[in-house]
């Protein structure tokens, strides 16, 4: 049956081309959860030394303003650090029930004996 060939190869590129296309409609891509995660690390670090450098800047001020020299500039520190560490915390929060709610729970690590290579 010769005939019969170019039709079943016709047919079998036809089913190829169906399966093919349901595959990409059905197959989702699946989201860089790595660069969301570091982008809220670099968010978190980015409070962290802010808030110090902010309260430097205003217990310079305060010590060229008042004249106590040292005394605004250690005020300052401490408060910026409080308030970053304060901020920082409150932001984790916030992103920790964000990747929660679009990542789904999270998965537990393979355990390491099925790793190794032995």
């Amino acid at each position: 049956m010769p005939g019969s060939d170019p039709s079943r190869e016709e047919a079998l590129r036809r089913l190829d081309e169906t399966a093919a296309a349901l595959e990409a409609r059905t197959t989702r891509e699946s989201p860089d959860h790595g660069a969301q995660a570091a982008s809220y690390g670099y968010r978190i670090m980015a409070l962290l030394l802010g808030g110090v450098f902010v309260g430097i800047g205003f217990g310079a001020a305060l010590d060229f303003i008042v004249g106590t020299a040292p005394w605004g500039m250690i005020v300052g520190v401490l408060g910026g650090f409080v308030i970053s560490i304060w901020m920082a915390v409150r932001s984790a929060r916030i992103y920790s029930a964000v990747a929660a709610r679009e990542w789904g729970p999270p998965r537990d690590l393979p355990d390491d004996a099925t790793d190794r290579d032995d």
